[in-house]
């Protein structure tokens, strides 16, 4: 399933949230991540997250989701908005027709105290990481309809889960 990550500067959540799809979905994914207003580099507290976790930033980098809207680009079967800006902005079309679904996740990339911003990407990343573990063991093959209500439910009760600081 080719799947692809939006928010606004494609310098944080999404990039986080390509790299866990990549590695945990063991190759049934193949994720990408971009931007409405790509920043043009990663936050260096994205990198540093993904770094203590063991996970490699090799080859990531912010870029445009007009990259994937051009003629011959990537298809994909889903795309997922991971900041509420995005979610009210006007998406490009995509190739692929893909499920759409909206996990909104508050941005580390806004945190000024150096304390708290480590607190804020671990927050983001572990928020991330609920939701694409349930992804992962949703059924091959589902699409369409019944795709975008099983990431409605995956968000709704790993926001839930986030509430209760499971």
């Amino acid at each position: 399933m080719n799947v692809l990550f939006l928010c606004t500067g494609n310098s944080a959540r999404s990039i986080l949230a390509e790299v866990l799809l990549n590695e945990l979905g063991q190759g049934r994914f193949c994720a990408c991540s971009a931007g409405s207003r790509p920043t043009g580099r990663i936050n260096p507290g994205a990198l540093e997250k993904l770094t203590r976790e063991g996970h490699s930033t090799r080859g990531l980098e912010s870029k445009s989701w007009d990259r994937f809207a051009q003629p011959g680009a990537q298809a994909f079967d889903l795309v997922v908005r991971v900041c509420d800006r995005a979610a009210g902005e006007s998406c490009p079309v995509f190739h692929g027709a893909p499920a759409r679904a909206h996990w909104g996740i508050p941005d580390p990339a806004f945190v000024d105290a150096e304390e708290a911003r480590q607190a804020a990407f671990d927050l983001a990343y572990a928020r991330l990481r609920r939701r694409i573990e349930a992804l992962v063991t949703l059924p091959p093959g589902l699409a369409g309809a019944a795709l975008e209500r099983a990431l409605a439910e995956i968000h709704v009760a790993a926001a839930r889960a986030d509430i209760a600081g499971i």
